[in-house]
């Protein structure tokens, strides 16, 4: 068997882990969501989540991954005992990372596209109307949009077929270093901007007020969602490094150091945004109309706007393709796992696959905005993104953490021993408990509670059924944990 590439360097790892981690929703949901439930309060709550809930999942994944050597797609089968189900989940975080990438390369070619627009002046002068108007016509754009999914599939492909060390750590690590220093830059510039002072307190000063308009346990439960969905856990995306890593460090260390990375970057996009959004008294919106409509207007209104412009959206690019090389690589891996092929076999073939399969998003937003399974006024990207968001991500990172402390799976003991290995942070070996129970009761209330707030607003029509349908995937998952099969295909 060919030996299993490993990573360059400790930096390597952890940068590239980071840029995995780090992803658009990050930029465009935690400085919002900050805002609205309460500054620094709802930083701190969210923080003590992040190590609460995060770190665990994220330390299991890397467990596995390390000392599997494999994907997603056959570590399970490699580390379970006889007669296991666990292997069975291989399947739903395939399914996984190619639905994330069904939605987000065409998100990455939006960044791209409008680093390309601001860098060339096509939203210079341009009125409020005339900002909004030209978003709703990339909507409709499916030659653009499709121009520009191929370019960030192309590019991301490009840098994997260069390998581990040669390709995704050497280039992933210049793109993570020039982000974070993009980052900087851009929020020093936002926070000196004229009246900007006024944004930065409302994102980091507490305010109560916030927290008992929007109800502390709506802040308690807001936090605890960012905290868990921030860090692509669940899906193999982090699993995958894992198998690439040495055995000199920790997993605890390294996870912190990824955990620190990841907020940093959250952190420090609410410092660009939110000031300069004070500083020309623009509401801070969510979701794509903050980051497409006003921001845009922002540099509009902003001395040296075109170059501060083409900066930030030059950062948005790299956050979101860091994301899709990381989950390329993964993609990847399942070819060169199950079938043994060579890396550039597999670069070929999936090149074809994620163009078409990011087609049916593309097309959601004009030819097929007729399909509105989750309700009217959803598209495609809605769907594909309430798949992996809702229901992959919280089911399979409740897998990793049983498989990893349970004896029906790989084991307390297998696992504290994989974690422990190396030098740095030590896995407390006292939360054996907290692992089994705790964070699957609490991961389950976070799944349920997505689809009642998915669905209620949409009354009984909706709700009724899509309930089923969650309880019938917990069903799934508790058959996948508890269930045996007969016959394990090692």
């Amino acid at each position: 068997m060919k030996e299993r590439e490993t990573f360059g360097s400790r930096l390597g790892f952890i940068l590239v882990s980071a840029g995995c981690a780090v992803g658009l929703g990050n930029v465009w949901k935690f400085p919002y969501m900050t805002g609205k439930y309460g500054g620094a309060a709802f930083i701190l709550i969210y923080l003590v989540f992040l190590v609460l809930l995060g770190l665990p999942i994220l330390v299991s994944e890397f467990a596995v991954g390390r000392s599997s050597r494999l994907s997603t797609a056959r570590a399970f089968h490699k580390l379970e005992p006889e007669g296991s189900n666990f292997h069975k989940y291989s399947y739903m975080g395939m399914i996984g990372n190619y639905m994330l990438m069904m939605f987000y390369t065409m998100v990455a070619g939006w960044m791209m596209y409008y680093c390309y627009v601001m860098a060339t002046g096509k939203l210079s002068g341009a009125s409020s109307d005339e900002v909004s108007g030209f978003f709703s016509n990339l909507m409709t754009s499916t030659g653009t949009m499709t121009g520009w999914m191929i370019v960030a599939v192309l590019l991301s492909f490009g840098v994997c077929s260069l390998g581990l060390q040669n390709g995704i750590e050497r280039i992933t690590k210049v793109m993570m270093i020039c982000l974070l220093a993009l980052i900087v830059v851009l929020a020093v510039h936002s926070v000196t901007l004229d009246g900007a002072m006024e944004g930065v307190k409302f994102y980091l000063v507490p305010n109560l007020d916030n927290i008992r308009e929007a109800g502390l346990g709506n802040v308690i439960f807001g936090a605890l969602s960012q905290a868990f969905f921030t860090l692509s856990i669940g899906i193999g995306a982090m699993e995958i490094f894992g198998s690439y890593m040495g055995k000199e460090c920790t997993l605890a260390g390294e996870s912190i150091n990824i955990l620190i990375l990841d907020t940093f970057v959250a952190l420090m996009a609410g410092l660009i945004i939110i000031p300069a959004c004070f500083a020309f008294n623009v509401e801070p919106g969510a979701g794509p109309g903050l980051v497409f409509i006003t921001l845009p207007n922002v540099f509009n209104q902003m001395a040296g706007g075109r170059l501060w412009g083409a900066l930030f959206f030059l950062f948005m690019s790299f956050a979101a393709l860091s994301t899709v090389i990381a989950v390329f690589e993964n993609i990847l891996s399942f070819a060169m796992d199950l079938w043994g092929w060579k890396r550039n076999k597999a670069v070929l073939f999936n090149i074809v696959l994620l163009i078409i399969l990011s087609m049916p998003a593309i097309l959601g937003f004009g030819p097929w905005s007729g399909v509105q399974i989750l309700g009217e006024g959803t598209n495609i990207m809605d769907l594909e993104d309430f798949i992996i968001s809702n229901n992959i991500l919280p089911l399979g990172s409740v897998i990793f953490v049983i498989f990893c402390a349970s004896k029906n799976g790989w084991g307390w003991d297998n696992f504290i021993r994989e974690a422990n290995t190396g030098k740095g942070m030590k896995f407390p070996t006292c939360i054996r408990n907290y692992m089994l129970w705790v964070i699957p009761i609490v991961v389950a209330i976070i799944y349920l509670k997505g689809y009642y707030d998915m669905f209620q607003p949409k009354g009984n029509t909706y709700l009724i059924p899509w309930m089923i349908v969650g309880i019938a995937m917990l069903i799934l998952v508790g058959w996948i944990v508890f269930g045996h099969s007969k016959k394990n295909k090692k």
